[in-house]
């Protein structure tokens, strides 16, 4: 085995530019900002990890300003010096330097295991426990633009193999927003599953007046209608919907997942390498799911390749992932970041070949798009 120890810690800021501009309750945004984070084995082995945000500290109090600050100046401090497998332990310690910051806590956990997996040889998912598949499927998220310019991006997708797609509400009247999405779902009902994310911009009273005619319209799943603290309203409106809840800004810690499951919040979990700080507090959230019988659905921050691929180790190694995903971070970027992309095929997301997360990055596009 090569020197597993870490030398040099490294972060790169890019801004990728997006196909279309993507809306969601709150914010916008026609180019995604990524944090990168290199570790450096003595042995040779470069790991990376992802540091990104949906839209910005909007969702998660983060922004990939801040977490380039907290890995320099806090964890680096930790990290040199220590062995890449030492995961437990370092995660252990960063905890005691910051607290919370798990969006940037699941950037440098990432990179321990990409490099720890190349240095073996082996796949991060080995590192996992295994496979339980190689591909998941893919929604398509819609932003929260006008009815007929969602519905025609969706049936366009159609050819694509997509046959699941999540409409971004709460920016809008709420009338007007049902409206909308029914409108859209009109198109769609029996050609392909309709689900909306309210992003938690909806409250108690709000979602038991409106959410039943999405019902009503066709609509499957409704992610996270009021703000994440509101676990009890979380649950009325599951116990009052003939259709699934799945919880998003309610849940990113294991004990998050233990509150939702004991009060039936939420009928779909929805996991986010990213949001939970990384690989083993999502296997974590994922194991609770699954003893409390509930499905959980890959989702996504609107990563590049790099966490993308991240969540696909995790997603192909969790048996509790039976809800599909939402990884279609990549399709949305303009620019490819990958020497080889990630394989989407048929509406599903195929596990890559190869060491650590099983993709490499395309030096010449991240100089291309690095923020300087």
């Amino acid at each position: 085995m090569t020197d597993l120890g870490i030398e040099r810690v490294e972060t790169v800021l890019l801004d990728v530019p997006l196909r279309r501009p993507h809306r969601f309750a709150r914010a916008g945004m026609d180019a995604q900002p990524v944090l990168l984070v290199f570790v450096h084995t003595r042995g040779g082995a470069v790991g990376v990890g992802e540091g990104v945000v949906p839209g910005g500290p909007w969702w998660g109090g983060e922004s990939v300003e801040t977490m380039r600050l907290v890995v320099e100046r806090y964890f680096t401090p930790v990290l040199l010096g220590r062995r890449v497998d030492d995961v437990a332990g370092i995660l252990r310690d960063l905890g005691d330097v910051v607290a919370a910051n798990l969006y940037a806590k699941a950037a440098v956990e990432v990179a321990l295991h990409d490099a720890w997996a190349r240095a073996l040889g082996v796949p991060v998912h080995t590192l996992l426990g295994g496979l339980a598949r190689r591909s998941v499927p893919v929604t398509w998220a819609l932003g929260t633009e006008p009815a007929p310019v969602v519905a025609d991006e969706a049936l366009a997708k159609l050819d694509a193999g997509h046959r699941s797609f999540k409409l971004k509400m709460g920016a809008l009247d709420p009338v007007e927003d049902v409206a909308r999405v029914c409108a859209v779902a009109e198109k769609l009902v029996g050609v392909a599953s309709v689900r909306v994310d309210l992003n938690a911009r909806w409250d108690l009273l709000t979602s038991l007046k409106h959410l039943p005619r999405l019902a009503d319209a066709g609509v499957d799943l409704v992610e996270q209608p009021v703000p994440g603290a509101e676990v009890e309203a979380l649950a009325e409106i599951n116990r009052a919907l003939p259709i699934p809840v799945m919880a998003d800004e309610s849940l990113r810690t294991p004990g998050d997942a233990l509150r939702l499951a004991k009060a039936r919040a939420a009928d779909v979990f929805s996991l986010k390498t990213t949001k939970s700080g990384g690989l083993r507090a999502t296997r974590a959230i994922a194991e609770v799911a699954a003893a409390a019988g509930i499905p959980c659905h890959a989702g996504t921050s609107i990563e590049s390749p790099i966490g993308t691929a991240a969540s696909l180790q995790l997603a192909c190694t969790t048996p509790a992932v039976t809800w599909g995903s939402e990884l279609f971070g990549p399709l949305l970027m303009s620019e490819e970041l990958l020497t080889t992309p990630l394989r989407y095929a048929e509406g599903e997301l195929h596990l890559p070949e190869g060491p650590g997360l099983g993709v490499d990055l395309d030096r010449a596009a991240v100089r291309r798009w690095e923020r300087r």
